[in-house]
């Protein structure tokens, strides 16, 4: 069952599972990202690990490096400290499922996100790098 949606940019998150439901073992939820969609930067998270699994439409994930498309019923694993970023880089929207373990992560992460970057204009970065840090997420600078 559906507990809450978040709009963050132009990606959609349906939270289905969070700490308090699973006594902080996993968080779960749904995320759609539309073709061409402004993704968030690289980054890798400190204490927890994140499995994605793809529902529908293609996801491109860059995981320490690699680039690897995620089709419906693939999945992939994200261990805790490596650097990763997602794109939907084909012409549909794409789905999937992200399981977090153990729940570190929940719809407040989400929604301090959609404060920042649904306001209009550029979004603020020094702000955006805050609430990454507050929640465990350590924005990783792409070399040009």
């Amino acid at each position: 069952m559906k507990k809450e949606t978040i709009k963050a940019g132009q990606i959609t998150i349906d939270f289905l599972l969070e700490a308090a439901d699973t006594n902080g073992a996993a968080a779960m939820f749904e995320f759609t990202v539309p073709a061409g969609a402004k993704t968030p930067l690289p980054h890798y998270h400190e204490h927890y690990d994140e499995t994605i699994y793809g529902l529908s439409g293609v996801l491109t994930f860059t995981v320490d490096g690699k680039i690897t498309d995620i089709n419906p019923g693939e999945t992939c694993f994200i261990p805790r400290g490596v650097v990763h970023g997602f794109d939907n880089l084909k012409q549909n929207d794409a789905k999937g499922l992200t399981i977090i373990t153990p729940a570190l992560l929940g719809p407040v992460f989400f929604r301090e996100v959609a404060d920042i970057v649904n306001q209009p204009g550029t979004p603020d970065l020094k702000k955006l790098g805050m609430v990454m840090a507050k929640h465990g997420l350590v924005p990783v600078v792409p070399k040009r």
